[in-house]
């Protein structure tokens, strides 16, 4: 995937959890973009620990599901050290 793909990967990804995660209203549209790239990453990771698999990363509904869970995973750790 291309820079540009990533970027609207990650805002779609990011602004899905922030939805699931209730925290849309408290952050910004690049914070959206930040979660959803960096939740994409850490959601692979935690697919490849569980599975043994590599992961790829396309533009997919698989892929997309594993940013979203990871980007919500991320936004509850975020909310947790905030308080």
């Amino acid at each position: 995937m291309g820079i540009i793909a990533w970027v609207i990967f990650g805002a779609l990804a990011g602004w899905v959890a922030g939805k699931l995660a209730k925290t849309d209203d408290n952050v910004g549209c690049l914070t959206n973009v930040v979660v959803g790239i960096v939740g994409a990453f850490l959601g692979g990771a935690i697919y490849g620990l569980i599975t043994g698999r590599d992961w790829n990363f396309e533009f997919d509904l698989a892929s997309f599901v594993v940013a979203v869970g990871g980007s919500v995973l991320l936004l509850l750790v975020l909310q947790r050290v905030r308080r």
